[in-house]
């Protein structure tokens, strides 16, 4: 590909605005090569660079830290948040205060400093947490403060290469339609990086927003046990000390930690992708849990706001629960230990692509339960704006367990609550498992499986045009709840098929249900083992009908690519 004078423009046009020397040097490199026609392909990637700014996703901004408009960088930060303030003021919040921050990945830093000083120069009051925080303190802050809104710079779990931008608004809940459209389009009008008006912000001190924070969730053991013993990891990321503080000020301060991830590392050099979703992303945290005897794993991802748990079987094999089990545990444990007094009418929520598991928990407990699109900005305006809502959760490790505190996801105080069902079960002698085994019994058997397949544009385009023309697909009724996401029924089956929000990737969420089993032991096991059957089937209908070429056990919790 040779370099186009619409390129060549482009870069030197941002090349010339952008305030960070070090960002138009590295553009002004690449910008040299592509002129020189080197033969290490720099016109294409600097047409990448070029092709257009970041978009908000499900949760904000992200994107490869580098130079350009499609990159996460000081200009990009600039714009975008003299995009931001304008909107705030035109809202009514002009001069209001809007907390910063951020995690600790690269470019974190100078990112939160960057948004500051473009608030500061606007006249908003700005709070920059001087520390690396996990991004629940933040959405925390933003209620506890009373403020207009606020920053965080994080890319949650993305590769070591990303950072992002997310923005929470005056409720304390993320950014939804239309104010996405409204903010990037004044972002588009913002002048040039090098023109916004910027002025200096001194660093605030955290310590009192971090005790409140932790306060909170120390309150939220419903239960008195408290022995247990965790293996916890913040996977090289900011939530280590915060969620071992918030542990022992709940009581459970047997917690032992993963040393080779427990300080902030920007590389994330011992897992190769920062998701305890991931193959192997919990290898580490699951060998301590064996060494040191735990009852309990946690993980947290990079910036806190997920959790994964994982549990020993009766034989002292470890493994993670899936985003369903530990969502359905946690939602039952909630709605069993409210206090109905002071929520006499409570609504539970989850998304689409989750387990309907927690729809049958909600009618055996007496509440209300809605199902949302993809996203805790959905997820905490359930129902009339989020009224009532005591508990939500997605299969993707998130868990809003105290809504009216962070109306997000927080792994941190999921963690505390899952601890605190741990040392319940553990001091009756029963364990997660035997929950989850009770909640089978209770309600059926509900298996689930996601499907994850990277696809070039076009090619997801494709299919999903393909999908919208046909009235049945898989035979079953189809519903559409949103333009691109397509809920497949069938007889105890469903299959939700959605585009990712922030990749090139198509993706596939998968449900059986077995109707409930007269006892445990023998006649569990055989449900649950007609129960993985019938999800295979299910497994490769669904891989057949998405186009991908190996959908027999290839899919089974792994990303494949479709040509």
């Amino acid at each position: 590909m040779s370099l186009t004078p619409a390129v060549r423009d482009a870069a030197l046009r941002w090349i010339a605005d952008d305030p960070d020397p070090a960002t138009r040097d590295e553009l002004q490199r690449l910008l040299a090569a592509a002129l020189a026609g080197a033969p290490v392909a720099p016109a294409e990637e600097l047409a990448e660079r070029m092709e257009g700014p970041l978009r908000f996703g499900t949760a904000g901004l992200r994107g490869p830290v580098r130079a350009g408009p499609s990159g996460m960088n000081v200009a990009v930060v600039r714009r975008t948040t003299a995009g931001l303030a304008g909107w705030l003021a035109g809202q009514g919040g002009a001069g209001g205060l809007v907390v910063v921050g951020r995690d600790a990945r690269h470019g974190s830093a100078e990112f939160a400093s960057a948004a500051a000083e473009v608030l500061a120069g606007a006249g908003f009051e700005v709070r920059a947490l001087a520390d690396p925080l996990p991004t629940p303190v933040l959405a925390y802050s933003v209620r506890s403060c009373g403020a207009v809104a606020g920053v965080q710079i994080t890319a949650s779990h993305n590769p070591a290469a990303d950072n992002g931008y997310k923005v929470y608004l005056s409720d304390g809940a993320q950014l939804v339609e239309p104010a996405d459209a409204q903010i990037e389009a004044a972002i588009a009008a913002a002048p040039p990086a090098r023109s916004v008006p910027t002025a200096p912000v001194a660093p605030t001190d955290p310590a009192e927003l971090l005790d409140g924070y932790l306060h909170r969730v120390a309150s939220l053991p419903r239960g008195t046990a408290r022995r247990l013993r965790i293996a916890l990891t913040p996977m090289h990321g900011v939530g280590g000390a915060v969620a071992v503080h918030a542990l022992r000020r709940a009581g459970f301060d047997d917690v032992h930690v993963v040393r080779t991830q427990a300080a902030p590392d920007p590389d994330f050099p011992t897992v190769a992708f920062p998701n305890p979703e991931e193959p192997g992303a919990t290898d580490a945290l699951l060998a301590l849990a064996a060494e040191v005897g735990a009852d309990l794993a946690v993980a947290l991802d990079p910036d806190a706001d997920r959790c994964a748990l994982g549990v020993p079987d009766a034989e002292g094999r470890w493994r993670m629960l899936t985003g369903n089990q530990t969502g359905v545990l946690l939602g039952d444990h909630v709605l069993a230990t409210l206090d109905r007094a002071a929520h006499p009418d409570p609504l539970v929520a989850t998304t689409v692509a989750s387990s309907t598991q927690l729809r049958a928990v909600a009618a055996a407990r007496g509440a209300r339960y809605a199902e949302t699109l993809t996203g805790f900005k959905w997820i905490v305006r359930a129902g009339d704006n989020g009224a009532g809502l005591v508990y939500g959760y997605e299969e993707a490790l998130g868990y809003c367990v105290d809504p009216p505190a962070v109306r997000d996801k927080d792994g941190v105080a999921a963690a505390v609550l899952a601890a605190d069902l741990a040392a319940a079960r553990r001091a009756a002698g029963g364990s997660l498992l035997d929950a989850l085994d009770e909640l089978a019994l209770a309600h059926g058997v509900y298996l689930t499986e996601a499907i994850t397949l990277r696809l070039p544009p076009e090619r997801r385009a494709e299919l999903l045009a393909r999908l919208a023309a046909d009235p049945a697909p898989l035979g079953g009724e189809l519903e559409r709840p949103a333009p691109d996401v397509f809920v497949l029924h069938g007889e105890r089956t469903r299959a939700v098929i959605r585009p990712s929000g922030t990749e090139p990737k198509l993706k596939a969420y998968l449900e059986v249900v077995e109707p409930a089993p007269v006892s445990a032991g023998a006649e569990l096991a055989a449900a649950r083992e007609r129960a993985g059957k019938r999800l295979a089937r299910l497994r490769h209908e669904v891989g057949t009908l998405i186009g991908a070429p190996d959908a027999e056990g290839a899919l089974d919790g792994h990303e494949v690519t479709g040509q």
